[in-house]
């Protein structure tokens, strides 16, 4: 009987040293440097407006969060690398939508939902449907309505099959009963290029279009965002036109799956403060993102309802892995 006694005081003495542990650990972390994964290779929009986050992030922590690139797989070998990490807040990644959609087409081997922890989103990238400046349609639509007239007459370029403005056309396409072909290029400079050329009436793509819109090259119909782009205010969402959908483009920040809440919430904190620095909103002013803050209860139920969009879309396009 004593060492009965004997051991169940051992484990409740264990048990509350855990359970108290965390708290305490979580208001002395972070106690060394942070790494952050950043899925990119260095100098792109995506690792110059992780690297200023980091470093504005890094001030109210208190340690250096030391950026490490490890491009590949279109984004997927960063979070696939973060996912295998201690849980204790020192190894956070980087992420874009693209992940959720290469797992939905059956390029992954983890959930990238289920699997992760979802700590801040940052912002969202500005996609948009661009046209020649010469083209007859002045609005999303006046494209639309003769692209219903003339069924598989019209064709638009993006940065590959099964990329997010791939499958934002394809969804505006459904919703709207159009018919167009798709024209993959290797990214947008190709997919503008070929436009420039004739080869395509349309592009559906992130912002490296921006020059020729300012240059009067192109002409921006409209933005697939939440609200507006800054740098284009009079430009309307595709939403505004008329059409019920929002591609918004997120970027955030991840860790491994099982972070202890404290320890999130005190990384978002700094994340969110971080976000009202100035050298940050420049960079991400520079690249067309637009700053988007959710915490991480609702940047994981936001990737959620993305993630299950996706999946009928991939679906209904039959770009699942055979």
């Amino acid at each position: 009987m004593y060492q009965m006694k004997k051991s169940f005081g051992l484990m409740l003495a264990i048990s509350l040293v855990l359970a108290l542990g965390i708290p305490v650990m979580a208001a002395e972390f972070p106690t060394k440097p942070i790494s952050l994964v950043i899925p990119f290779p260095p100098g792109g929009s995506a690792d110059l407006t992780g690297r200023a986050l980091a470093s504005a992030a890094s001030k109210s922590l208190g340690q250096p969060i030391i950026v490490e690139n490890k491009a590949g797989g279109g984004g997927t070998v960063g979070p696939s690398l973060v996912l295998t990490k201690a849980a204790d807040g020192y190894t956070l990644g980087q992420i874009t939508g693209a992940v959720t959609i290469a797992y939905h087409m059956g390029k992954l081997n983890f959930n990238p939902i289920d699997d992760l922890t979802y700590i801040t989103r940052y912002g969202s990238y500005l996609y948009g449907i661009v046209v020649k400046a010469e083209a007859p349609w002045k609005t999303l639509q006046e494209l639309v309505q003769y692209s219903k007239q003339n069924p598989g007459k019209v064709s638009y370029g993006s940065s590959g099959v099964g990329t997010p403005v791939h499958l934002a056309m394809e969804e505006l396409a459904m919703l709207t009963g159009v018919q167009w072909i798709h024209v993959p290029y290797k990214g947008v400079a190709e997919s503008t290029t070929a436009l420039l050329g004739g080869h395509v009436e349309t592009v559906s793509d992130s912002s490296g279009w921006a020059p020729l819109v300012d240059a009067g090259k192109l002409r921006l119909l409209a933005t697939y965002g939440e609200k507006r782009s800054t740098r284009y205010p009079q430009v309307p969402t595709v939403k505004e036109c008329g059409y019920d959908m929002v591609a918004a483009g997120p970027i955030g920040i991840i860790g491994p799956k099982g972070m202890p809440k404290p320890i999130v919430m005190k990384l978002d904190e700094a994340f969110k403060k971080a976000m009202d620095d100035q050298e940050f909103l420049e960079v991400m002013k520079k690249f067309d993102f637009a700053p988007a803050y959710l915490k991480s209860e609702d940047y994981e139920k936001f990737l959620r309802q993305d993630s299950e969009r996706f999946r009928k879309l991939v679906e209904k396009l039959g770009l699942q892995k055979k």
